[in-house]
């Protein structure tokens, strides 16, 4: 160590054994301490480092799984909700059923399912009829309901809606039962013995085929009942017969043509396109033989 740190000696030019001993004497062998110190942080780094990058990857699955099951649960509930039965007790048979079960309007005498009458229509109803029961004891209620799915046709349901209503012949001896559907653009009339003999058989049958299903094949509701409700009263008041509307009969005109016109037509047609060819051609070949004739 002397001859190394010695002030006049450098240890470029001292090639001396000495040198080389001192280089790599015990004295520098904390330099190779110092490089296994410096090591051994880099191995443990290079440890720790696939354990940080693992982690991510790890992660990725469940994050994935999750998503996975959220969407799953998801497409099950829709198919649940698509595919699954339709219970019995949709809208429509429903309000069918809701009529029976509520029994007779107590305020009114009308029970408008289907939605289709106005005020002032159901004021008017209210008004003839309530007079008609304080005058003659005769009671008349009007249903009207979208379609049927319970019966066959509407005579059927005001039947089964009189024997709900009203259970016994005391009950329903002196009611009537007016039903409209919609739907199928019919009606029907039903009542006790009393109110069925007051009424007569004609007036009946012709309220039912001419004012309910006319006018609801038109689409005017609100006339088809109020019609047939002073129909009624008229009848039960031994007044005239007021009448009801009557099928139009319109002519539609035919949109195809008669086979004369087709073959007129054809022939013209014919014409148009044999002298559209003839100009397509004659044109260009006198063209032609004009210029080719001047040179």
């Amino acid at each position: 160590m002397e001859t190394i740190l010695y002030p006049h000696s450098s240890p470029l030019f001292n090639l001396k054994p000495s040198s080389s001993k001192a280089l790599f004497s015990p004295s520098n062998q904390p330099k190779s301490n110092s490089l296994s110190l410096i090591t051994r942080p880099v191995t443990s780094n290079l440890k720790k480092q696939p354990s940080e990058s693992v982690k991510p990857f790890l992660s990725l699955p469940k994050s994935w799984l999750s998503h996975a099951h959220h969407g799953l649960a998801a497409l099950a509930l829709s198919l649940a909700l698509n595919f699954c039965p339709v219970s019995p007790t949709n809208s429509a048979l429903a309000s069918e059923f809701d009529v029976l079960n509520d029994g007779p309007p107590q305020e009114s005498y009308v029970v408008d399912d289907a939605g289709v009458l106005s005020r002032v229509t159901k004021s008017d109803l209210k008004r003839l009829l309530s007079d008609l029961e304080s005058r003659k004891n005769f009671r008349i209620n009007f249903i009207t309901v979208r379609k049927l799915t319970s019966k066959a046709d509407a005579f059927e349901y005001a039947d089964q809606v009189l024997e709900r209503w009203y259970p016994t012949v005391e009950e329903g001896n002196n009611k009537g039962i007016v039903v409209l559907v919609t739907s199928q653009k019919e009606g029907a009339v039903t009542g006790g013995p009393a109110f069925v003999q007051a009424v007569g058989d004609t007036i009946l049958d012709a309220t039912v085929s001419e004012n309910l299903p006319v006018l609801a094949t038109e689409e005017k509701y609100n006339e088809a009942v109020f019609s047939s409700a002073k129909r009624l009263v008229a009848a039960i008041d031994g007044l005239p017969d007021p009448g009801g509307p009557s099928f139009k009969e319109n002519k539609r005109e035919s949109n195809f043509k008669s086979r004369e016109e087709t073959d007129e037509k054809r022939g013209q047609f014919t014409f148009v396109v044999g002298g559209l060819l003839v100009i397509a051609f004659v044109v260009p070949m006198a063209q032609y033989y004009a210029y080719v004739s001047k040179k």
